[in-house]
């Protein structure tokens, strides 16, 4: 199954897509908000039609014990929004520690600040949809 991760932020919203196996996530690209929530869904909905994805995984921020702080709550109302105009299933993934997965990666990369700062969040959304891979694979 081919999925696309989405990583919302305040600013951008970091994309990745696996193959169409579901066994390895890459980073795809960067949305930058556009100021209008149901413009930014429509672009994830054209992604969604544009590499065949057959659902969609959203990153839920988690406080480090695991509750749901108000950007968690955010993440799950926007999440249930976004389901309204994809066509897909729209599931929600913890995503504790994946810009930081992300940021290390990039640095042992050799990557600088600013190279770092234009592809984060798409690295962040291919941690969060590999995360959410393996365990659908583990379930299996």
């Amino acid at each position: 199954m081919r999925a696309l991760g989405i990583d919302l932020g305040a600013k951008r919203i970091g994309v990745a897509v696996s193959d169409r196996t579901g066994t390895i996530a890459t980073p795809l690209s960067v949305l930058l908000r556009s100021g209008s929530r149901d413009r930014d869904h429509r672009a994830i909905r054209d992604l969604v039609i544009e590499e065949e994805a057959e659902a969609v995984v959203v990153g839920l921020p988690r406080n480090m014990d695991g509750t749901l702080g108000p950007a968690g709550k955010a993440a799950v109302t926007e999440a249930e929004a976004l389901a309204t105009v994809v066509g897909v299933p729209v599931h929600l993934s913890d995503e504790r520690r994946t810009t930081v997965t992300a940021e290390r990666a990039l640095m042992e990369g050799g990557l600088d600040a600013k190279q770092r700062r234009k592809v984060v969040d798409k690295v962040a959304a291919a941690v969060l949809l590999q995360h959410w891979l393996d365990g659908r694979a583990a379930q299996r």
